[in-house]
C-alpha cells in the first residue's frame, strides 16, 4: 500500500486523485499555498531558478507551521516563469506575458478551490513591475469569483513585511545580494558557488529607484553582471532569520483570509 512520507504530505502533488478528493471533504479548515517563480539571472553566484527555490522554500515553511495550527497546508507544484523583460539580454533569461501569467495561475488556483479547497495563498518573490501586476490581478480575479476569503497574496514589499526584511531590502539594492543569496543558502545551499560571491563587489543599484525612473532592464539600470547589493556578506544566519519573518507573512495572510477578508497594507 502506497504511503505518503512527511515531506511528501505537504505536496499537492503527492496526492493521488481520490486522496486528495478525500483530504479536502473532510472537516476542516485547508489550504493551497501556489508558489510563483521565475527563470532569470541572479548574478555569478546564483542559479536562474532563485526566486522559485525562494517561493517554494518559504511555501513549504509556511506549510509545516500552518499545520500545527490545524490547517490543512499543501505546497502546489511551483510554477517557474514569470515575467521577467528586465533581464532581457542575460542568457537563460525566459518571460512570459502577463496577461497569460494572469489566466495560468487564475487556472489553476480556480481549480483548486473548485474542488474543495478553502483558500489558495499566491506566494511570490520576483519583483519585476509586470510580475507583480500578474499577481494582483490574480489575486484580485479570485477574490471576484470566489469571495474574499478564498485567497491572498501577500507582498513582501508591503510596508507590513518589507521594513522586516533588512536593511539591503529596505534600500531596494537587493537583486541577488545578501538578502536572496542568504535565503539561498537556507533553501539551496549546493545552488549558491559560494567562492563566486565572496568575489563579487557592491553594487548600490536600487532597483526600485531604477524602476521609478523608468528604466527597463538590469543593464540600463547598471546592473551589468545581473546582481544588486552585496553577495558576499551572505550568510546561513541571515537567511533563517528571513525565512522566520516570511513563514510569519504566509501564515498570517492565511489565517486572516480564512478568517475574513485579509488585512490589506
Amino acid at each position: 500500500m502506497r504511503t505518503l512520507t512527511e515531506s511528501s504530505m505537504l505536496s499537492l502533488a503527492a496526492y493521488s486523485t481520490t486522496g486528495l478528493r478525500d483530504a479536502w471533504r473532510a472537516p476542516g479548515r485547508s489550504a493551497v499555498l501556489f508558489p510563483l517563480g521565475s527563470t532569470e539571472p541572479h548574478g555569478p553566484h546564483l542559479p536562474l531558478a532563485t526566486d522559485a527555490v525562494l517561493a517554494e522554500h518559504n511555501a513549504t515553511r509556511a506549510a509545516q507551521a500552518l499545520r500545527a495550527q490545524g490547517v490543512f497546508a499543501l505546497v502546489a507544484p511551483t510554477l517557474p516563469y514569470g515575467v521577467t523583460d528586465f533581464a532581457a539580454g542575460f542568457t537563460g533569461a525566459t518571460t512570459v506575458p502577463e496577461d497569460a501569467l494572469v489566466a495560468l495561475v487564475v487556472s489553476a488556483a480556480s481549480a483548486w478551490l473548485a474542488d474543495g479547497a478553502g483558500h489558495v495563498c499566491l506566494i511570490n518573490h520576483h519583483l519585476e513591475p509586470g510580475q507583480l501586476s500578474a499577481v494582483t490581478r490574480a489575486h484580485a480575479a479570485l477574490v471576484d469569483r470566489f469571495g474574499a476569503t478564498a485567497a491572498s497574496a501577500p507582498q513582501v514589499i508591503s510596508r507590513r513585511w518589507g521594513k522586516r526584511l533588512g536593511a539591503e531590502f529596505r534600500s531596494g539594492a537587493c537583486h541577488a545580494g545578501s538578502y536572496e543569496t542568504s535565503l539561498m543558502l537556507a533553501a539551496r545551499p549546493d545552488w549558491v558557488n559560494l567562492s563566486a560571491a565572496a568575489g563579487l563587489p557592491e553594487v548600490p543599484v536600487s532597483l526600485s529607484a531604477a524602476i521609478a525612473a523608468g528604466q527597463q532592464s538590469f543593464r540600463e539600470a547598471g546592473a551589468d553582471a545581473a546582481y544588486t547589493g552585496r553577495p558576499a556578506d551572505a550568510t546561513l544566519a541571515e537567511g533563517e532569520a528571513l525565512y522566520a519573518v516570511l513563514t510569519e507573512m504566509v501564515v498570517a495572510a492565511v489565517l486572516e483570509g480564512l478568517d475574513g477578508p485579509p488585512v490589506t497594507d
